[in-house]
């Protein structure tokens, strides 16, 4: 047996949710699909996908031989990539997306650095708070914050992040720090709409917790929001990139530190990277290069 050709089989039907789906994408026969499956289940011993149903579902074996098998294609992948980037013209389109104020922060600038450097590259960055669908919308990359809910797209982490509340020397002067999350629905909160930040979640103890809050200011856009709150209007909670030189300047002070959620990764992601163009992996691996110190700094001077 091809174990890796198994292998990249097996990931085929989990990511398509079925077998003939897998056999048309990797334009093979059914019953090819079918015995490679089955040589694979019979050579680990285990079962990896149930066929009750209509849709295939995957067993808990399956889903934890699933990850490795992510993990073991990407390597080989990146490795033969490698080999293939040596000394290799770069050329081409590339559309990445990303978060609006971390886009602005960090991606733009390093996708000009190396726009720059491979000036045969197009590149589009699309900055949006909004999820983007990346195979429908045919975007090559894209920046997540948070934990990923679609289990297709492959991930690189390159950072986490905090959520902090904050609010301005003046407006805590006025009603003083909350000791508890629970004291902030009586106080006048900014929200961020693009997040749904009308409930805000907190870690008491190992328990996580969530509060509705209110205020008389929503906005659409994150440096909005951070602005209201440098002007004292309130409390906000934000990621820490994006409040972190007004929180060294003293403009904006956190609170209730010992309640905060856990952090969140912050990822490069894509659909897929078998036959990956060489300029798309050659970005990949320029913002992991040009972001992930940046981002470790930023967390030291916080002291994250």
């Amino acid at each position: 047996m091809d174990k890796l050709k198994a292998m990249a089989t097996f990931v085929a039907i989990a990511d398509h949710g079925g077998l003939s789906a897998a056999a048309r994408a990797e334009n093979m026969s059914l019953p090819t699909v079918v015995r490679v499956l089955a040589g694979l289940e019979e050579k680990l011993g285990v079962r990896l996908i149930n066929r009750s149903t209509r849709r295939i579902a995957l067993t808990d074996e399956g889903r934890r031989y699933l990850e490795s098998c992510r993990d073991l294609l990407q390597a080989v992948e990146e490795a033969e990539m490698s080999l293939r980037d040596e000394g290799q013209d770069l050329r081409g389109p590339i559309v990445i997306t990303a978060p609006v104020l971390f886009g602005q922060m960090y991606v733009a600038p390093a996708v000009t650095r190396f726009a720059r450097r491979y000036p045969k590259v197009r590149c589009t960055v699309s900055l949006s708070d909004h999820m983007r669908n990346l195979l429908e919308e045919r975007i090559d990359l894209g920046i997540r914050i948070g934990l990923l809910e679609d289990s297709s797209l492959i991930a690189q982490q390159i950072g986490k992040v905090r959520r902090v509340v904050v609010a301005s020397p003046e407006y805590l002067a006025q009603v003083g720090p909350p000791a508890h999350p629970r004291h902030l629905p009586g106080a006048s909160c900014i929200a961020f709409s693009a997040a749904a930040q009308s409930w805000w979640s907190f870690d008491d103890q190992g328990r996580t917790i969530s509060l509705p809050v209110q205020g008389n200011l929503e906005f659409s856009h994150v440096a909005c929001a951070i602005d209201a709150c440098l002007a004292g209007a309130g409390f906000g909670m934000f990621f820490s990139y994006q409040i972190a030189d007004h929180i060294k300047a003293g403009r904006l002070l956190p609170v209730l530190e010992d309640f905060e959620p856990p952090q969140r990764p912050i990822s490069i992601v894509y659909p897929h990277a078998h036959l990956m163009p060489a300029r798309t992996h050659a970005l990949i691996n320029w913002l992991k290069d040009d972001i992930t110190p940046l981002l470790k700094a930023a967390s030291k001077s916080l002291e994250l």
